[in-house]
């Protein structure tokens, strides 16, 4: 007997790497599941219902029930349709996983605009569509739900070469806020996100990943799904709005927070010169 008997998820990008391990875990806890991916290379190009198929085709081998779509997330009308296909098909919708995206690696000085708005479209616009997509039928259903958005350290913290990444992984961090805030107390549907970092088809040339031959095995994508099987269980009924880092078996929580809130000395406006005398003291101080 799974943790998830009964339930129905939706994984968007679900053909390799985090979604397909998420697929198969939440398979493997009892849940019918919708596989989507849309097929394209991890720069977005292309489309090809294969990848998505291949995961159904090993949940099934392995007992479990799970169909197919190769929708694209960008698209309302194709999200739309991946939530009725759960439903059309397994009659509820109980978690949803939005993990699909893609990356356009560059620096500020050479990315262009079409390379940003693409990034920007498959992450954010994604999770924001499948978020409500998801959430307003659950909310319909009247019976709660689970929503799992996947951040990133490098919107959380930065890192070079992926403003757009960044930008969009930022993004979601304050979506995944904003609809832990609207539907967990009045709907019982918890939104949280996962901040990955694993070894995939989306990482495998990442400088990191390449220093350390152990990293494939210490990083990979079932330590990503081991959490989001939690997140979408009956367990974590009451953990909403919390985004989790998660690296390899080390789990642990970003948040953003607030440091002491300071004032001139002599009340009224800054000046320039007593701003910077004092501005370590609007600093967040970290306990070592």
């Amino acid at each position: 007997m799974g943790a998830l008997d009964g339930k129905v998820a939706i994984v968007t990008g679900a053909g390799g790497g985090i979604g397909r391990a998420h697929a198969l875990r939440l398979s493997g806890e009892g849940a019918k599941v919708v596989v989507n991916d849309l097929g394209g290379d991890r720069h977005g190009a292309g489309k090809n219902a294969g990848p998505a198929q291949s995961v159904v085709d090993e949940i099934v081998k392995l007992g479990g029930k799970a169909v197919a779509h190769a929708g694209s997330v960008t698209d309302p009308s194709d999200v739309n349709d991946l939530v009725k296909l759960a439903v059309k098909t397994y009659g509820r919708l109980d978690i949803m996983v939005n993990n699909a995206g893609i990356l356009r690696d560059k620096t500020l000085r050479k990315m262009s605009v079409e390379e940003f708005d693409l990034v920007i479209a498959v992450h954010l616009r994604g999770s924001f569509l499948g978020t409500q997509a998801a959430g307003l039928h659950m909310i319909e259903q009247n019976e709660g739900g689970r929503i799992i958005n996947t951040s990133s350290v490098s919107g959380l913290i930065g890192n070079f070469g992926q403003a757009n990444y960044g930008a969009a992984k930022a993004g979601i961090y304050g979506l995944t806020r904003v609809a832990h805030i609207e539907w967990f107390a009045k709907n019982k549907i918890t939104v949280n996100a996962i901040a990955p970092v694993a070894v995939t088809r989306m990482t495998e040339d990442l400088t990191w990943v390449n220093k350390d031959e152990k990293s494939k095995d210490d990083l990979a994508p079932e330590y990503i799904a081991d959490v989001g099987a939690f997140l979408a269980s009956d367990k974590a009924s009451q953990i909403s709005g919390m985004i989790f880092g998660v690296e390899g078996n080390r789990v642990f929580e970003y948040k953003m927070c607030e440091a002491a809130r300071v004032t001139p000395h002599a009340g009224g406006h800054w000046s320039i010169d007593e701003l910077a005398e004092r501005v370590e003291e609007v600093r967040v101080k970290y306990e070592q």
